[in-house]
């Protein structure tokens, strides 16, 4: 019988590619997950074996690495308050889990870092989180990587956006220091083959790719891939990190709370300083993946819509993430619900099509305006803002992002959930669903919006947004009719939907 390995963070960037990596290299798979039901729809979904365990509860996780072979530990908080808190109790955790379950390998992806300096606290807490799984007493693979080039890398999404939307930029004088970037196949690689290690073989290895490059050089470069020309960047000594910061999350989709410390990780030169993982995971054939190579096979990635994974992806630990109150007696405190039904001349295929493309390129079908008006105070105010868009224009999955809303459930081809993740005194729901009716060729379309405030500053919120309801979600969903009947009517006539 094949091995048995335990996959960690999966609904994140890393973890979600890992899985079928492993599996098609012959592991069975446990997937673990805080909320298995949230791995519905993802293409390996049907063969792994999903488990529901919090990996900072000591009970829970040891029972859900009972009988695994090697652990990945994937998992980190990167994008909140006192992340590093966080993030050693889950590492201390687990590797008293580990060991406890008789787990013979750990495997964990931390960040390159150079020794002998004072670290940001992004890498301070990736070394120290390395460090306590090799304290763990159970044999311990550390990979450390910089910049991860692929599509849907946070890293590389930052650098891609800086580059594309700023042909001229001042810059700090973090761009001069050197990085040894390396491709996210590559990393796979390394982590699948990380599995098959000695037992005698408990230490951290350094994994970058075939070049190293400053970040300017790389700004540079991808604007050369992507057929862009050449950008003016000028440095200067005034730009802290945190100004940095600032001026990355108002460009990038990447939110500040994540651009922060990102950015402060820049300050350091992150180059290999040996290549010892070569005798156990030799490069392949063709060698590792340049820069050249890895950014041009991002973008397909992106122009294809095959983005398997995407930074997004992972549901930011501390974001709001109870579940909607359904128990119509619900004594949860105040509920405030604005719903509405039209009447659609299309079938309901054709108005779920619709549902499916909300955000992202093609918007939210009412008052562009004040979506991005609303937009940008999340930004400024620290949250994620509508730039994340999305990680495929017409299919979603539990847990993706679609600009400043995730995914809570989605039942194809009824109906479709978001959870709101911009900054609001309270939890916010909206709900898109579609019903056929008799008449054929008409349907239903149903849409509730749903707010649950904090407090008295929550009840002033609702009260000052409910006037602008009736125009921007009365004005989605007649946008959203409009559509679909269009949609519609190409059908019928025989032309096919256009993307129109």
């Amino acid at each position: 019988m094949s091995r048995l390995v335990a996959v960690t963070g999966v609904t994140g960037y890393v973890g979600g590619r890992l899985v079928p990596e492993l599996l098609d290299a012959g592991y069975r798979v446990r997937a673990i997950a805080r909320n298995p039901g949230r791995l519905q729809g993802r293409p390996w979904a049907d063969r792994v074996e999903a488990v529901g365990a919090d990996a900072a509860e000591l009970d829970e996780i040891r029972a859900a690495l009972e009988g695994v072979d090697v652990a990945y530990y994937l998992i980190h908080s990167l994008g909140t308050g006192r992340f590093e808190a966080r993030d050693r109790r889950t590492a201390l955790v687990f590797a008293q889990a580990a060991r406890e379950a008789g787990v013979r390998r750990i495997v964990y992806l931390g960040g390159l870092f150079p020794q002998g300096q004072d670290l940001s606290p992004h890498l301070e807490s990736r070394k120290e989180v390395g460090e306590i799984l090799l304290a763990s007493g159970v044999p311990t693979t550390v990979l450390r990587a910089a910049v991860i080039l692929g599509s849907g890398s946070a890293s590389f999404e930052m650098m891609r956006y800086l580059t594309e939307r700023l042909p001229a930029m001042t810059v700090p004088r973090w761009v001069e220091n050197r990085i040894q970037p390396i491709a996210v196949r590559d990393v796979l690689r390394y982590l699948v083959g990380s599995a098959d290690m000695p037992d005698d073989v408990s230490r951290a290895f350094d994994i970058g790719g075939p070049e190293v490059l400053t970040y300017r050089q790389m700004m540079q470069r991808y604007a050369a891939v992507a057929g862009l020309p050449r950008r003016i960047i000028v440095g200067v000594p005034v730009l802290t990190p945190r100004l940095s910061s600032l001026w990355v999350s108002l460009v990038t989709p990447v939110p500040g709370p994540l651009a922060r410390p990102l950015v402060e990780s820049l300050v350091h030169e992150v180059v290999c300083d040996e290549k010892d993982i070569a005798e156990h995971v030799p490069d392949p054939p063709t060698g590792l993946l340049g820069f050249d190579d890895a950014v041009r096979l991002a973008l397909q990635r992106i122009q294809d819509a095959d983005v398997a994974t995407r930074w997004s992806s992972a549901s930011v630990p501390g974001a709001p993430s109870d579940p909607l109150p359904s128990d119509p007696d619900w004594a949860g405190g105040s509920l405030y619900r604005d719903e509405r039904r039209t009447r659609v001349d299309a079938p309901a295929d054709v108005v779920w099509s619709v549902i499916q493309t909300v955000g992202g390129e093609r918007g939210w079908y009412s008052w562009p305006l004040a979506w991005e008006v609303r937009g940008l105070l999340d930004r400024v105010s620290g949250g994620p803002g509508l730039r994340r868009g999305r990680r495929h224009p017409a299919l979603l999955l539990v847990d993706d992002a679609v600009d400043f809303w995730r995914v809570e459930e989605v039942v194809p081809p009824r109906m479709l959930r978001l959870r709101a993740e911009m900054r609001v005194p309270g939890l916010a729901w909206l709900e898109l669903a579609v019903r056929p009716e008799a008449d054929p060729g008409t349907s239903t379309l149903r849409q509730v919006a749903t707010f649950h405030p904090h407090g008295l500053l929550g009840q002033l919120y609702w009260w000052s947004v409910a006037p602008f309801h009736g125009v921007v979600f009365g004005g989605m969903q007649r946008g959203m009719r409009r559509e679909a009947e269009r949609l519609a009517a190409e059908l019928a006539q025989g032309e096919g939907p256009s993307a129109a």
